[in-house]
């Protein structure tokens, strides 16, 4: 090679701009993103409006699979977990901050506009993720890297909103019939990753309840999680049993 050209090459190398970097849209806050069986704003809005008369003592972070159990505010499709909240809970003020279809970025969004001001709740259980590793016209795939990245800015913002709860972050539930369902493993890598990062953190308990919705060989019964994604009445009882230890 000529030495001239070999400079040229040096040059170009030197000053060439690193690559870009791919945004993780799962950090971004973002407000309704899907149409489901509720109205997303009203419901916003119903926690903005009721949070400050709840005065809650245990705050419930999450998508549908919360947002299903029971509590306030009520939803009336919802309910499907009623008396296990209720064994659970009794008469404790507890907000239900589960919005279906929820991905991280949602939460974010919820937060930032105002849902846990004002609050001094003494638990926070976070449960939220699974969403993002489905696919829609509004919103893409997230890798599991990036799940664990947004749900550590969700715990970094329920912090700064409310430094003196106590955190529970629960490993998302399995989802799909069988045990290589591809979901499975993707969700088995969050945990892992959650885990390692936030078992042994300050005023946070790292709870995951997989193996008790599952099956020996790995299955997951309907009479447990009925679509293999939401649980049951019996599904909610076995998340409250292991909540409970855990209750101010």
């Amino acid at each position: 090679m000529k030495p001239i050209f070999a400079l040229i090459l040096l040059a170009g190398a030197l000053h060439a701009q690193p690559a870009a970097v791919a945004e993780n849209n799962a950090i971004v806050p973002v407000g309704k993103l899907e149409k489901d069986m509720y109205d997303w704003d009203q419901r916003h809005a119903a926690v903005l409006a009721e949070k400050d008369g709840i005065k809650p003592e245990i705050v419930m972070i999450g998508d549908s699979i919360t947002h299903f159990w029971g509590g306030q505010p009520n939803e009336p499709k919802g309910n499907r977990g009623a008396k296990a909240w209720n064994d659970l809970f009794g008469q404790r003020k507890v907000l239900n901050m589960g919005f279906g279809w929820d991905r991280t970025q949602n939460v974010l969004y919820r937060i930032q506009d105002g849902e846990l001001n004002g609050l001094s709740p003494k638990l926070v259980v976070i449960h939220i993720g699974t969403n993002n590793l489905s696919t829609s016209k509004n919103a893409p795939t997230n890798t599991p890297e990036q799940v664990v990245e947004a749900i550590g800015a969700i715990i970094g913002a329920v912090k700064t909103k409310c430094p003196d709860a106590k955190i529970v972050l629960m490993g998302i539930f399995p989802r799909g019939e069988k045990a290589d369902n591809p979901f499975r493993e993707k969700i088995g890598t969050i945990n892992k990753e959650l885990a390692a990062t936030y078992s042994n953190k300050p005023g946070i308990v790292y709870l995951d309840i997989t193996q008790k919705l599952l099956n020996p060989d790995g299955s997951m019964s309907k009479e447990i999680m009925g679509d293999f994604l939401h649980p049951t009445e019996k599904g909610y009882a076995i998340w409250a049993e292991a909540l409970k230890p855990q209750l101010p």
